[in-house]
């Protein structure tokens, strides 16, 4: 039966979808139960994967056999229900706020929406529990093919441009530099299968330096769910989707499984040895350093609300990808821990964001003056949020932020505590202002915000997403501890 469990974690949204589609308009209060029916048995199934694994069982489901080396299969990790167990929660929260959204605005197309939103919790399991890079690519190009429906939702002008991109840069990059990237992979080993240290026997890695080297920067841009600079810009675009779609692209399940893959390529395609062997450890560090800093400095100069949101987004990703790189112990439980720390400051972010539209249509930052005294629940969560992407102690991002730092430390590299430091003042500078517009400013017209209100189906979700940045800066041992499993 344990076997099953990560199979049916899948597949439970799946059916979920098929029902969802099954009840359509006529019913929108069963539409939306049943999609929050299948978020909470997703995560039940997820939890129930926890003791076993923490108790060292072999947790693995082999579906077929496609070629020698080559398999449809699945198995639980540590790194795999880090990613899963986060992605599973957040859905809950999040199925909530865009019922609250969704009806607020009478938005159209809402049983598609919920469809393909379900769709997409089962495509990034399956990327968590995939036990090869086989599994992990199917499952990596059916998100991006669902999730295109909700960047595109709007099917104005603006939406289908920024679907457009969205399709292109994911689909393309995954055909030609992914796909590669893979056949080259199994030419050379014979198999597909993640393996701690990594599969290339040092035999072929002294005979094939040049092709791993580029074999691994087709990795990195072929998953280029993670956003690594330059070819980062179907995700501000993306931007043009409704705002919980935003916070599924940005937290918790898109952008999630692009830093996912690529720390899985790092650490169970490669391995530390592999990487320094062949010299491509400066390259990583150069190429995440750049884009957290450029990503930090483009969201300083943004407006528009979601948009400065997206630029942080680019720029954090890239912290999960440099802690793997570092290969030390204290990077490695930076880089992962922050898969999930990031993952609940920005969703609440983008949850204020989409709280404050349906309350008010407001999308500009330079508008928000006195928010804060008619919506004090979702900008005081903005606040907690803010605090935690900064980094200040006692909250999710310190956690993340500090163990980066030591580990930058720990492998002998300050300049990369620089970029640490030069980022969490952006995040600052960026942050911070929002907050006091809203609380300390004054409207720019008298009695602006008159009849505003907070829709509480938004607001409670954000609170309880701000809540647990508290709650996991102060308690993340048991998130720490799944991680050490990785690193054992």
């Amino acid at each position: 039966m344990i076997e099953l469990l990560p199979l049916l974690a899948i597949l439970v949204s799946a059916i979920g979808a098929v029902i969802i589609v099954l009840i359509g308009e006529r019913n929108p209060n069963l539409r939306e139960a049943t999609s929050v029916i299948a978020g909470v048995l997703k995560f039940s199934f997820v939890c129930m994967l926890i003791p076993p694994f923490l108790r060292g069982e072999t947790i693995g489901l082999k579906i077929a056999t496609i070629l020698p080396g080559i398999e449809l299969s699945f198995r639980v990790d540590g790194l795999g229900l880090l990613f899963a167990f986060g992605a599973s929660f957040l859905w809950i929260l999040t199925t909530f706020y865009s019922i609250g959204y969704m009806r607020t605005l009478r938005e159209h197309a809402q049983t598609r929406y919920f469809t393909c939103f379900a769709l997409s919790l089962s495509s990034a399991i399956g990327i968590a529990f995939a036990a090869n890079l086989f599994t992990m690519f199917i499952f990596y190009e059916a998100l991006t093919i669902v999730t295109y429906p909700l960047v595109a939702h709007h099917e104005d002008r603006e939406g289908l441009e920024g679907g457009r991109q969205y399709i292109v840069y994911l689909l393309g990059t995954a055909k030609i530099f992914l796909f590669a990237a893979i056949v080259i992979t199994y030419i050379l080993t014979g198999t597909l299968d993640f393996r701690k240290g990594g599969i290339f026997a040092p035999e072929i890695v002294e005979e094939n330096k040049l092709i791993l080297q580029i074999l691994l920067i087709l990795f990195i841009y072929g998953f280029n769910k993670s956003a690594v600079m330059p070819l980062h810009s179907w995700l501000p675009a993306a931007m043009v989707a409704p705002t919980p779609v935003s916070a599924l692209l940005h937290a918790v399940a898109v952008v999630k499984a692009g830093v996912f893959t690529v720390s899985r390529v790092l650490l169970n395609i490669y391995g530390e040895a592999t990487i320094k062997a062949i010299g491509m450890q400066d390259l990583i560090f150069f190429l995440t350093g750049f884009t957290i800093i450029m990503g930090s400095l483009i969201a300083l100069t943004r407006d528009d609300f979601k948009a400065r949101l997206a630029f942080s987004t680019v720029a954090n990703l890239s912290y999960i990808i440099i802690g793997v790189a570092m290969f030390s112990p204290l990077g490695i439980m930076g880089g992962l821990i922050h898969i999930s720390m990031h993952a609940f400051s920005k969703i609440t972010m983008f949850f204020v964001a989409g709280s404050v539209y349906v309350s008010t249509h407001v999308k500009r930052i330079s508008e928000l003056d006195g928010i804060g005294k008619v919506m004090p629940i979702t900008m005081f969560s903005f606040f907690l949020a803010t605090l935690s992407m900064i980094g200040i102690p006692l909250f999710a991002g310190f956690i993340s932020k500090y163990n980066l730092a030591m580990g930058a430390l720990q492998i002998g590299r300050p300049e990369l505590l620089g970029i640490f430091i030069a980022s969490s003042f952006l995040n600052a500078v960026y942050f911070l202002p929002i907050s006091y517009k809203a609380f300390f400013r004054k409207p720019l017209q008298e009695n602006r915000w008159q009849n505003v209100k907070e829709n509480y189906f938004c607001a409670i979700p954000l609170l309880i997403t701000a809540l647990f940045t508290i709650i996991l800066g102060v308690y993340p041992d048991f998130l720490m501890e799944i991680i050490r499993r990785v690193m054992q």
